[in-house]
């Protein structure tokens, strides 16, 4: 297992970050309750899904998001790797990663070995999509726990095995893999988690820390003081009690602990926006308000 320090210089000195011109989006937010606590600003990347429209060229597209608040996206085509670079060097927009959307379906938990080896595939494919693309860093669920043939037990092992197998490639490229905190069955308490971070033993592997996820097993100002610099990216929602996944702002996560514990732990990365608001430019004042803290 890596040290405390041996971890903390590499996220130190692979840390990203982007420079992207910030606009002032509509009021749309004034509902919510004030922030205290500390500001983040510069610390903190916003980020959504995707959102290009049919037709939209990748200037044109990274022209919106900058004009919308945004300073990246987590989605991109790499057969336009070259239009994607010219867009980031005019608006300083960029991409900043991929979801590797088969993992539900292709588990590298499955008890299938052919299934496990086209995962491990299209794994491949995805980081070499993220790096002609300039992008830092693959999401991915490891597995899920539904049964006898994919227990705990069997997640934790069958992905660790399988994932190791793809880390050459990752560190070569200079792409990270990072384990999303979801609904799986598995690890569903922030010391598990952390444990299974640590269990790869390699600084290619992190944890992109679901805000609104988690929020159902401990609050996430819990989760994020646990994993510690081990939170390399997060994704941005809400969840109540009472109402589920929902606007910013509306469920049980209290924004202002979550930059307490941020700050605490050192964080500067990418926020990504996954669900919707109002609009987006209700998400990008909403992620100003309650995330950055401005």
């Amino acid at each position: 297992m890596n040290s405390p320090t041996t971890r903390r210089q590499f996220l130190t000195t692979t840390s990203l970050a982007s420079v992207g011109a910030l606009t002032a989006s509509d009021a749309t937010a004034q509902d919510a309750k004030p922030a205290s606590g500390p500001n983040l600003e510069g610390h903190i990347f916003k980020a959504v899904k995707g959102g290009r429209k049919r037709g939209e060229s990748p200037l044109d597209f990274f022209k919106r998001l900058k004009g919308l608040g945004f300073d990246g996206v987590e989605s991109g085509n790499a057969n336009e790797a070259d239009a994607y670079a010219a867009a980031t060097a005019e608006t300083g927009v960029m991409f900043h990663g991929q979801v590797c959307g088969w993992h539900w379906g292709t588990r590298l938990s499955s008890p299938d070995e052919a299934t496990r080896a086209k995962g491990i595939a299209m794994m491949k494919d995805n980081i070499l999509a993220t790096h002609r693309l300039g992008g830092s860093a693959v999401l991915l669920v490891p597995g899920k726990v539904s049964g006898p043939n994919e227990t705990h037990d069997h997640v934790w092992h069958r992905s660790i095995a399988e994932v190791s197998k793809v880390l050459p490639l990752a560190s070569r490229l200079g792409v990270r893999i990072l384990i999303e905190t979801v609904w799986n069955g598995f690890c569903e308490s922030p010391d598990k988690f952390r444990d299974y971070i640590d269990a790869f033993n390699s600084p290619w592997v992190g944890a992109y820390f679901d805000i609104g996820n988690m929020q159902k097993f401990a609050p996430a100002e819990e989760w994020i003081r646990t994993l510690g610099n081990r939170n390399v990216k997060l994704d941005i929602k809400d969840w109540g009690k009472k109402n589920g996944f929902c606007r910013l702002g509306e469920g049980d996560v209290d924004w202002d602990k979550v930059r307490v514990a941020l700050k605490e732990v050192g964080f500067s990365g990418w926020a990504t926006r996954e669900g919707s608001d109002k609009s987006l430019e209700d998400t990008s004042s909403l992620i100003d308000q309650l995330l950055i803290g401005k």
